[in-house]
């Protein structure tokens, strides 16, 4: 459920679909993205049901030095999604701006490039982030464990996808970018501070 989850949510917000979409709803094509991200709650939930549901075994004791790790993927998780909601648009991440614009008659343009803030130190704030609150929480259970590898895969796709289609977008701005910040770890920010 969870690989079939991921596949619906990559193939809706790619490109291709956004274009069909535009083709097939036409003159409501401002309501794309608010459709999409109340469709992926929405059909998160009986994922989350299902897998909540099953009976799971404990693959191992956690050690009071796991527990402290894990609060560590916790803190730094919730850390990136703050730092990333400062940098965002979330009105236009959240369909809200498209959705206003369509109802105004407007075009929506494109998002401007920047690299400030959390944005210096790494490029995907949110799909960092999301890695370390999976598996900042709970047990490893045999469920939770398959769980957190299909997901980690699934961001780890996601963050090369998205370079790609910024690199197309963007052009050479955004290749610069590459070469100076990392993917998903904040680690020459931090080196580079010492």
């Amino acid at each position: 459920m969870w690989i079939t989850w991921c596949a619906v949510h990559s193939l809706l917000i790619s490109r291709t679909a956004h274009n069909v979409a535009n083709t097939l709803i036409g003159r409501y094509s401002g309501t794309y993205r608010a459709s999409y991200i109340l469709f992926s709650i929405v059909s998160l939930i009986p994922v989350l049901w299902y897998q909540f549901s099953l009976p799971q075994h404990l693959i191992f004791q956690p050690s009071l030095m796991f527990r402290l790790i894990q609060g560590a993927l916790l803190i730094y998780g919730v850390l990136m999604f703050y730092l990333g909601a400062q940098v965002y648009d979330m009105r236009f991440f959240l369909g809200i701006s498209q959705w206003r614009n369509w109802l105004n008659k407007k075009e929506t343009g494109q998002v401007p490039f920047h690299t400030d803030d959390v944005l210096t130190y790494v490029r995907h704030p949110w799909y960092s982030g999301g890695i370390a609150l999976i598996w900042g929480f709970g047990s490893i259970t045999d469920v939770y464990l398959l769980t957190r590898i299909i997901l980690t895969g699934y961001l780890v796709i996601g963050t090369l996808l998205e370079d790609k289609r910024l690199k197309t977008e963007l052009g050479e701005q955004y290749s610069v970018y590459i070469r100076k910040v990392p993917m998903l770890l904040p680690w020459k920010g931090i080196v580079g501070s010492w």
